[in-house]
């Protein structure tokens, strides 16, 4: 099969399209072959040599994929709803950037009626990170407000529509005024250029003085502490990257007083078993406001795969490009074939 290959760390032109053997299915299960794949963050940060794969996953990058199920146990496939030949979407911890991949079976989930393969390859990393930051651990209610620092990403554009559609008040920040816009777009209720603004005296003027029930962090670093001004009593800070650096400095005070949460989580290493629990809440509360539109994927660019001309970037490395551009809204993904 092809496969998309790290032939060593760096920057995204050592992305190479590469032959690999198919995979097979192992107990509770499935081959998938893929119709197209997500691309997200930690791929640039394994690809860079910051992010290893977890003990016993592949080194082929990807944690998302959509595609037909092609191998697996019947029964086991039976007992799950599944059978040869259906549609799905998985996250995985590894091998997502492959013409076959392999999943098991509690992360994977249909296609939800009305979308297509390439569409369904933008839910499982972002939906599975949303709900088990947001909801469960954020413990996000209805009529709380929400932060979102990147809320263009594709982290961003989930949680905005997820929240949203579960009846949470939306604020976000964004880079430009052409993101903000466009996380408005989406249902944000306020959108904050952190370029031009600074988001601890809105977030207190758009609040009152209140502050916000729960903020969903990709940056962490000096954010942290600013952060904490931004919570309301009884707040939630979730942290789930850390793209502004790993140290903070706190006013523990202020976590006192207010009696604030500070939280965070990785979902690649987690157990089987946990993300079987987040694929079962998604398929209960979340796909059906797929399937009736009420949220959508948010793709912004597609790469469909091929082998490149010489001296021309392959399709990952385009499409790793652009995310290191920070210039998408939205999710990229990878086509392979004709999905």
């Amino acid at each position: 099969m092809q496969v998309f290959e790290i032939s060593s760390f760096g920057t995204p032109d050592v992305l190479r399209l590469g032959q690999r053997p198919a995979p097979v299915a192992g107990a509770g299960e499935l081959l998938i072959r893929v119709a197209a794949s997500g691309v997200n963050r930690p791929d640039v940060l394994q690809r860079a040599g910051h992010y290893p794969a977890p003990p016993g996953a592949s080194d082929i990058p990807g944690l998302e994929v959509a595609g037909e199920i092609v191998g697996g146990d019947e029964q086991t496939l039976a007992a799950a709803g599944f059978k040869l030949g259906d549609s799905v979407c998985a996250l995985v911890a590894g091998g997502g950037y492959a013409e076959l991949c392999v999943a098991p079976l509690g992360q994977c989930l249909p296609v939800p009626k009305g979308l297509s393969l390439t569409q369904a390859a933008a839910l499982p990393e972002t939906f599975f990170t949303v709900w088990s930051n947001v909801f469960d651990r954020g413990q996000l209610q209805a009529g709380e407000t929400l932060l979102v620092q990147g809320g263009s990403s594709g982290i961003g554009v989930t949680a905005i529509q997820m929240a949203k559609a579960l009846g949470a008040k939306v604020i976000v920040t964004a880079g430009s005024d052409a993101k903000c816009a466009a996380c408005l777009a989406l249902g944000a209720d306020h959108a904050i250029n952190y370029r031009s603004q600074d988001f601890v005296q809105e977030i207190n003027s758009l609040t009152d003085g209140k502050g916000v029930n729960v903020i969903l962090d990709m940056v962490a670093g000096d954010y942290v502490a600013r952060e904490l001004e931004c919570l309301a009593e009884d707040g939630r800070l979730v942290i789930i990257a850390v793209q502004g650096g790993v140290k903070s400095q706190i006013n523990a005070g202020l976590v006192l007083r207010r009696r604030l949460t500070v939280t965070g989580s990785t979902l690649r290493a987690r157990p089987v078993a946990f993300k079987a629990q987040i694929a079962r809440a998604l398929q209960a509360r979340v796909w059906p406001l797929l399937e009736s539109g009420q949220i959508r994927p948010v793709i912004h660019s597609t790469f469909a795969v091929a082998q490149p001309d010489a001296g021309a970037a392959s399709a990952a490395a385009q499409a790793h490009a652009l995310m290191e551009s920070n210039e998408h809204v939205g999710k990229i993904v990878l086509t392979w074939g004709s999905p």
